[in-house]
C-alpha cells in the first residue's frame, strides 16, 4: 500500500513540476475579434470574411498554468491596450518579447487591444515565445531585435538561382573556353599582360562579355539579396507578412540588372571622365584591369552564398560577417588591383592622374561599400 502511495504522491508531484516549469499555456489564443459599431459588440474576426482592421482585441486571463510572455512582429507605431490603457508602443518595424505579468492580476479577465494607426496589425505573429529572450523593458523603451531564422522559400529561391549561375559558368566554360580560361586561370589573372587576351581584347559589348557580366551579376546580387533578406526583409516585412516567392525573385532580378547595368556604364563613366581629366589613353586598359578583377573574384561567390546557407540557422552573426567581408574584399581588392596595373603603366606622380582615379576609382567605392555593406 506504501507503495502504490508513494507512486501515485511522485506522479502528481512531477507532472505538477513539470507543468509549471515547461509547459504553460499561452496568454492569447488564435481566435481574435473585432468590434461591429452597428451592433456594439465584439465579434469573431474572420480574415476571409472580413476587411482588414486596425484594431483587433481578444480576451485574457492570467493563472499558475499561463505563460505571461508573449512574442509578436510590429510595425512602428503598433500598440497594445489593456482595458483601454496604454501598455506599449512599438518604436520600430521588429519584433518584441513582451512580459505582462505586471499588468494582469490573477483570476481577472481582461480586454487586449491590438492597434496600429494605418494598417492592419500582424495579429498572425502573437504566439509564446519559442526561445528564452530578453523581456522588453517598456520604462527605457528599447527593442529587441534578433536575427530571424531563414525561411525554407528563400533558400529554395536562393538555391535555384545558384543553380542557374553554375550552369551559366559550365555553359560558358563549353562555348567560350579561351574567354574563360583568360579570366578565371591563376597564371592568366595575374599577368598584366593578358590585359589584350581573351575576353578581354574584344569589344566590350560583344556577347560573351556581356554573358559573363551577366554571371556575376546574378552571383553577386544572390548574396546582396542573401544579406539584406535576413536584416530587412526578414526583420522588418516578413515578420509583419509573409513575403511572397515573386517579391524575392523581382528583388535578385533588381539587384542583377543594377549591377550589370554598373558594370557595363562604368565604361562610358571611364571615358567621359578621361575627356574631362585628359586622361582618355589610359581609360582601356583601367577598365579591363577593373573587369578582369571583378569578374576573376566573382567566382568565388556562390561558394559564400553556400557557406551562408548552411551555418546561417547555427551562426547567423559570423556567417553575416563572413558574407560582408568577402563583398567588402572584391570591391576593395579590385580597386587596389586597378590602381596597382595603372600606377605600372602610367605614373602616378601627377596630381592630377592621381584625383582621375580617385574620381574614378576611390568614390564609387565608398558610396557602393554604403549602399550594399554599411546600410
Amino acid at each position: 500500500m506504501r507503495f502504490w502511495v508513494t507512486v501515485i504522491a511522485f506522479w502528481l508531484w512531477s507532472g505538477i513540476a513539470l507543468g509549471q516549469s515547461e509547459f504553460l499555456k499561452p496568454l492569447l489564443s488564435s481566435d481574435w475579434m473585432i468590434f461591429r459599431a452597428q451592433q456594439n459588440k465584439l465579434v469573431p474576426y474572420l480574415a476571409d470574411f472580413h476587411d482588414e482592421r486596425q484594431a483587433l482585441y481578444q480576451w485574457v486571463s492570467l493563472d499558475q498554468y499561463t505563460n505571461p510572455k508573449i512574442e509578436f512582429a510590429a510595425r512602428k507605431e503598433l500598440c497594445i491596450f489593456l482595458d483601454n490603457r496604454l501598455i506599449f508602443t512599438a518604436d520600430s518595424t521588429a519584433r518584441y518579447t513582451l512580459d505582462l505579468s505586471s499588468y494582469l492580476k490573477p483570476g481577472k479577465k481582461y480586454l487586449l487591444s491590438v492597434w496600429h494607426p494605418d494598417q492592419q496589425p500582424d495579429y498572425a505573429s502573437f504566439r509564446v515565445p519559442q526561445e528564452p529572450l530578453a523581456t522588453l523593458n517598456i520604462k527605457s523603451d528599447t527593442a529587441y531585435k534578433p536575427l530571424v531564422r531563414q525561411p525554407s522559400m528563400h533558400r529554395s529561391a536562393l538555391i535555384f538561382f545558384m543553380v542557374v549561375v553554375g550552369l551559366i559558368y559550365g555553359a560558358l566554360r563549353i562555348t567560350f573556353y579561351t574567354d574563360f580560361v583568360s579570366i578565371f586561370r591563376w597564371s592568366s589573372f595575374i599577368k598584366l599582360s593578358t590585359l589584350e587576351e581573351g575576353l578581354l581584347s574584344k569589344p566590350i559589348g560583344n556577347w560573351s562579355s556581356i554573358l559573363f557580366v551577366l554571371a556575376f551579376s546574378l552571383s553577386f546580387s544572390l548574396l546582396i539579396v542573401a544579406i539584406h533578406t535576413n536584416l530587412e526583409d526578414l526583420a522588418l516585412l516578413n515578420q509583419l507578412f509573409t513575403a511572397t516567392q515573386a517579391d524575392l525573385i523581382s528583388k535578385i532580378l533588381l539587384y542583377s540588372l543594377i549591377i550589370f547595368l554598373f558594370v557595363l556604364l562604368k565604361y562610358l563613366f571611364l571615358r567621359l571622365m578621361g575627356f574631362i581629366f585628359g586622361v582618355g589613353e589610359m581609360v582601356l586598359s583601367q577598365y579591363r584591369e577593373f573587369l578582369r578583377t571583378l569578374l576573376g573574384m566573382g567566382i568565388f561567390l556562390p561558394f559564400v552564398l553556400l557557406l551562408y546557407l548552411g551555418w546561417w540557422a547555427s551562426t547567423p552573426q559570423f556567417v553575416y560577417w563572413i558574407a560582408n567581408v568577402s563583398i567588402t574584399a572584391l570591391l576593395v581588392f579590385t580597386m587596389i588591383r586597378t590602381f596597382h596595373t595603372v600606377s605600372k603603366k602610367y605614373s602616378l606622380k601627377n596630381l592630377h592622374l592621381f584625383s582621375y582615379l580617385c574620381a574614378t576609382e576611390v568614390i564609387p567605392l565608398m558610396i557602393l561599400l554604403k549602399l550594399i555593406v554599411f546600410v
